[in-house]
C-alpha cells in the first residue's frame, strides 16, 4: 500500500525515489520498510498489473533505472487498501504483555532495572520524535523537496504510543517501589510460585 501511494504521489518515479520518500516518512521504523522489500514490492506490483514501467534510463555509469506509473487497476486496489486501513481499529498485540504477565518469574531487581531502562529509552525516543515533528512541519510539505506535513501526524501517533508506554512504565515502577505491586511474595492466588529464574 505504501509503495503504491508513493508511486501515485510522485509518478513517474524511480524505485530509488520511492525508497527515499518512504525513508523520509520514517516508514523504516513504523512499517518495517527495508530497501530490498521496496524493490520486491515494485516488481510484484508490476507483475500484478498495478503499476507499469514507463521508461528505462541510465545516467553515466549508474545502473539502469526504471520509471514507474500507477495503472487504473493499481488506483482501484490502492483505494480499497487505503479504505480498509483507514477504518481499521484493531488494537495492537503489544509484545510486552507477555513479559508483564511473567514478572514473578524474574527477580524484582531485574524487573525494576528493565523498567528503568525502558523509561530512559522512551524519554529519548520522545525527544527524537517530537524534534522530527517540528522539523517536518517547518518544511514546505512538498513531497518533491521535503517530507510532507501529513507524515508529522503519523510520527505524532508513534509518539503518543511511546508516551503511553512511558507513563505505564513510570506508574508500574512506582507501584513496585511503593509495594502496591508485589509479584515476588512467593504465592499467587494461594498457589506457590517458583523462584525467579537465575
Amino acid at each position: 500500500m505504501l509503495v503504491l501511494a508513493v508511486v501515485r504521489l510522485l509518478q513517474p518515479v524511480h524505485g530509488y525515489d520511492v525508497r527515499r520518500e518512504l525513508l523520509s516518512w520514517n516508514a523504516d521504523n513504523w512499517a518495517n520498510v527495508k530497501p530490498g522489500s521496496i524493490y520486491s514490492a515494485l516488481n510484484t506490483l508490476e507483475r500484478d498489473g498495478l503499476i507499469s514501467v514507463e521508461g528505462v534510463g541510465q545516467e553515466g555509469a549508474r545502473p539502469e533505472r526504471r520509471t514507474y506509473r500507477l495503472m487504473p487497476e493499481g488506483e482501484k486496489e490502492f483505494g480499497a487498501m487505503l479504505r480498509e486501513s483507514l477504518f481499521a481499529s484493531d488494537q495492537l498485540k503489544h509484545p510486552y504483555f507477555a513479559a508483564v504477565a511473567l514478572f514473578p518469574h524474574a527477580s524484582k531487581a531485574e524487573v525494576v532495572a528493565a523498567l528503568q531502562g525502558r523509561i530512559l529509552k522512551f524519554e529519548a525516543d520522545l525527544m527524537r520524535l517530537d524534534h522530527e515533528v517540528e522539523r517536518i512541519l517547518a518544511g514546505s510539505g512538498d513531497p518533491r523537496e521535503a517530507t510532507p506535513h501529513h507524515v508529522a501526524f503519523s510520527i505524532r501517533l508513534a509518539a503518543d504510543h511511546v508516551r503511553a508506554d512511558l507513563e505505564w512504565s513510570r506508574r508500574t515502577l512506582r507501584a513496585i517501589e511503593n509495594g502496591e505491586l508485589d509479584a515476588w511474595s512467593g504465592t499467587m492466588g494461594g498457589l506457590s510460585v517458583p523462584p525467579p529464574v537465575s
